[in-house]
């Protein structure tokens, strides 16, 4: 799901992102390189305001956030950084990649829990499994005066 031919990142029938939404900073990268990594500026940052944002769902931009909270900065902008290759186009669409990722996690609904009980079997089971191991470690006692 990379980024597509039309102006948008197309995430699901549901979610889509336009590539004007999305700020490209590119910075020095740092680690192994040698000479140039102090030369060229292959790190990429995607910067993408989701609180402006029109095309995602509400519930997709909440759950983004409450997912990815580290990521989004006090004025609800999320920064993603990749400087795993050497070069700024395939850094740039890493970044393409995380986002959507991201996005097709938060577009997925949690399942609701739905709350069950214990059986009276199970309950009695547990009780019974308890009572015959306490019992095995009685015997295991020495006997007392009494006995």
């Amino acid at each position: 799901m990379a980024a597509s031919p039309s102006s948008e990142l197309i995430v699901n029938s549901r979610v889509r992102v336009p590539f004007a939404e999305l700020e490209f900073n590119f910075v020095r990268s740092s680690g192994p390189g040698g000479q140039n990594v102090n030369k060229v500026n292959s790190q990429a940052q995607l910067h993408w305001d989701v609180a402006s944002n029109s095309t995602v769902p509400e519930e997709v931009k909440l759950r983004l956030q409450t997912l990815q909270r580290r990521r989004f900065t006090k004025e609800g902008v999320l920064v993603l950084n990749s400087q795993r290759y050497r070069d700024q186009v395939k850094n740039r669409q890493d970044c393409l990649d995380k986002l959507t990722a991201m996005l097709q996690a938060a577009a997925e609904r949690p399942t609701v829990r739905k709350p069950t009980r214990v059986s009276r079997g199970q309950k009695e089971a547990r009780l019974r499994e308890k009572r015959q191991q306490s019992q095995r470690k009685a015997r295991r006692q020495r006997p007392g005066f009494d006995d």
